[in-house]
Parts: C-alpha cells; structure tokens; sequence
C-alpha cells in the first residue's frame, strides 16, 4: 500500500457551499479540513505518497498540507494553471508526476472502504486488457442517479450522461488505474474523467470493484451538515462497542476434508450460524453497542483457499446479517501467517505482522478511525489469543468455552474478565454482568 501513489482530485470550487475564504476540500468539518477526515482514513490503510491536483484557491491548500511531513505522508502538486482543465485535463497535465499504476479519487467525498481489498482485487485480475478499476456501489439512484451497468464477468459499463435501464450500481469515486490509460487524454484541454470512463468502459477494459459502505459528499450545505453529523459520531464522541472474533463465536467451525483438520468454512455453503448468536449481536446493537468482526484468516496464505475468496465471505457476511437487522461497522480480517505450508502460494501473505492475534493490531487499528469508549468495550472470542489481544489494547475479554489448562499456560496470567458457555449469555454479561473468572 506505501508504495501505491494516490492522486486526489481538489479542484472544487464549493460555490453552492458558499465558501469566500477557502476551496471545498478544506470547508469545515467540526473544527477541522475536510480532508483532513479522509487522509485519516487513508494514512490507516498504508498509503503515504500522495499528488494533489489543485487548482481553485490552491495556495490555501499547499499552506495547510505542505509536503504532507506533520501529517507523517509525501505530498506533491500539480496545478491547473490559469485555465481550469477539468478532472481529466488536471489528471493528464500530472502525467510527470506519476511513476506507476494510482489510485485516484475525489477529494470532495467522504469514502471508507476496504483499500487494501480494491488494490487485492485490482493486482490479482490485472493483465493486458485492463486499463482501469472503479469501485462500485450497489445503489438503484438511492444517493445518486446510477451510471453504471456491471456485468457477469466484473466489467463495467459507465455513462454519467446517458442512463440505461440496466445501470444499478453508481461510481463511488476510487479507480485504480494503469498509467497507460493517460494515452487517452487530449493534452492541455478541458477534459472531464466521466469522459475517459466512458471510453474505456467501451472498450471492456474497465472492471468494476464493488462496496458496500455509503460515501457522503459535500456537495451543498445540507450534504455537508450530513457528513459534520457522521463525523462527530464517529470520530468525536466516545461509544460502547463489541469486538467479535468469527470462528466459534459467530459461526460454527467445520471440518476441512482435504486437511482432515477443524477450520473456518471458506464458501457460504458452509457457513452455518451458531445458535443464537444473530439474537445477541442485535440485542447488544439495540443497547446501543458498535459491532465488529475481528477474525484471524491464515488460509490463503496457508494455500487452503484464496484471499479472494476470503473477501469475498466478509463482504457476503456484512451484507447477510445487515439482511438480519444486525449491522457491522467493519470486519478487520488478518490474513497472514508467519510461516505458510507446502501449499502456499500467495507468498505476500507470509512473515510476521501486527494484525494476527494475540497481537492487538486488528482492535487497535479500529480504534484508530473510531470514537470508542475502551473501558466499557469488550471483545468476545473462543481462544486464549482473542483474551491477550484485548488486553493489548485495553478492553474487557469475554471467553466462550471453557479455559482449558493450555489456555491458562499461554495467557501467562492475563484472564478472561469474563467466561460463558453459550453466546446467548453475551447481553446479559455485557449490559451489567460481574467478573466471572475469578
């Protein structure tokens, strides 16, 4: 991901905003830059080089970021000049600049997804016939008119201007994209992306990267007061959350038949619900608890599976149990292992991380683009590693099963704060219980 330049539309005038001091990406957001908001979310997915196409009051923008240093990133430039060249004409007058494959995205928008599953996906599929990817959001003109038709094999059909019945899915604002792709843009005229999406959406070289969470633009003032409502929420105030481990806890473990071993189910087919624990996670939402997923998934790298289909089962998962009335702020996912098998052979998987518990990586990592209130957040898992990786970043651990002698060995003293038998059991002990684990 460090090694991924990401490029930034900021050419936004924010006229409707009735913005005289400042262009759009800078408007205020509960104190702070836009902006600012967004590359908190990038910087936590990895990415550290950074090109601003400005224009509009762009001094504005280069005194407030400078060379990205105070906000631990690099940061280059690239001006229209003293005439606007649009999105595409901007883009093409910072062809210099770009040493590779982008990503490029608006800075006008608010979009938090899975980064690190758009560069997956876009490294995995890309060949000779692909010059770009777009994330995609299953939309039917709910918070935008839809410009897109995603086809069976994963291209897209994009026209911003022109809706056809078929057109479901909305761009989200993120593509990745082959440098190449910039052949396709006139130089130093007015050129909109909407344009070159277009074209090369005919072509069948562009595919489509679909996500489920919503964006929020900042397009008018009531858009913009939407987005200083959510951010204040998620950033600023301090909520109760749950921290579920998967396996064994959200679902049950099934037996692998080529390994001959208990592991995780890797297809839908085989994953089965364990009683009762869809009735807990609602209860604990509607008592006003924030839920995640946090979950330990060495099998691509282990060659059991792939990492796509891993991705694949997260984002089935987050959208069945919304189906469910139970929403899932995010399912951080570890899919390394420090040593792989025979079978590996997605050798990027392998070596040692922050993120696979018992290390706390995936909570903390959390906590860092969340408002939690750690002291009353709990995480709840079946295995010695979930207890250490809450005591790493400091919330309470609920144990399911029984503490097993080899548990008590390997958690070197730290216990559960609590241990229960059945996932039911899980309001009850969160919305008041005492220790249990003495």
């Amino acid at each position: 991901m460090e090694d991924t330049e990401v490029i930034v539309l900021m050419g936004g005038l924010g006229t409707r905003l009735g913005l005289a001091d400042r262009p759009k990406v800078l408007a205020d957001v509960n104190g702070r830059p836009f902006f600012d908001w967004q590359l908190k979310i990038l910087k936590r997915w990895g990415f550290r080089k950074f090109i601003f196409l400005v224009g509009y009051m762009s001094d504005a923008v280069k005194k407030h970021y400078g060379n990205g240093e105070k906000f631990g990133v690099e940061i280059k430039y690239s001006a229209d000049g003293e005439k606007p060249l649009g999105t595409g004409g901007a883009l093409k007058k910072a062809d210099a600049l770009i040493d590779g494959d982008f990503l490029l995205m608006y800075g006008d928008s608010f979009m938090d997804i899975d980064y690190q599953e758009m560069v997956y996906h876009y490294a995995d599929i890309k060949n000779d016939n692909l010059l770009g990817m777009t994330a995609i959001l299953h939309n039917k003109n709910a918070l935008d008119r839809s410009n897109v038709e995603y086809k069976d094999d994963g291209r897209i059909f994009y026209d911003k201007f022109n809706p056809t019945p078929k057109m479901e899915y909305v761009d989200y604002g993120i593509s990745i994209m082959a440098k190449e792709i910039l052949r396709n843009i006139p130089a130093d005229v007015y050129f909109d992306i909407a344009e070159l999406m277009n074209s090369v959406s005919k072509e069948d070289k562009l595919f489509g990267h679909v996500v489920t969470r919503r964006f929020y633009e900042i397009g008018s003032p009531t858009s913009l007061d939407e987005f200083r409502a959510y951010a204040r929420q998620r950033f600023l105030q301090k909520r109760k959350a749950v921290f579920f481990d998967r396996d064994g806890v959200i679902n049950e473990i099934i037996l692998n038949e080529e390994t001959e071993q208990l592991d995780s189910p890797f297809e839908i087919v085989d994953f089965h619900y364990k009683d009762g624990a869809i009735d807990a996670m609602r209860k604990l939402q509607d008592a006003g608890y924030l839920l995640f997923v946090v979950t330990n998934q060495p099998a691509a790298a282990k060659g059991n599976t792939t990492l796509k289909k891993l991705y694949a089962l997260n984002r089935w998962l987050e959208k069945d149990l919304q189906q469910r009335g139970v929403k899932i702020e995010f399912i951080n996912m570890c899919p390394h292992h420090p040593s792989g098998t025979e079978r590996s052979k997605q050798k990027f998987l392998l070596g040692e991380c922050d993120c696979r518990k018992p290390k706390s990586g995936l909570i903390t990592d959390l906590l860092s683009v969340y408002g939690i209130d750690t002291e009353n957040s709990f995480m709840v898992g079946d295995s010695y590693t979930d207890v250490l990786a809450a005591k790493g970043a400091n919330i309470k651990s609920i144990l399911l099963g029984d503490l097993k002698c080899d548990a008590c060995s390997r958690l070197a003293g730290n216990k559960p704060d609590f241990i229960i038998n059945d996932v039911t059991e899980l309001p009850t002990i969160i919305r008041g219980g005492t220790n249990n684990a003495e």
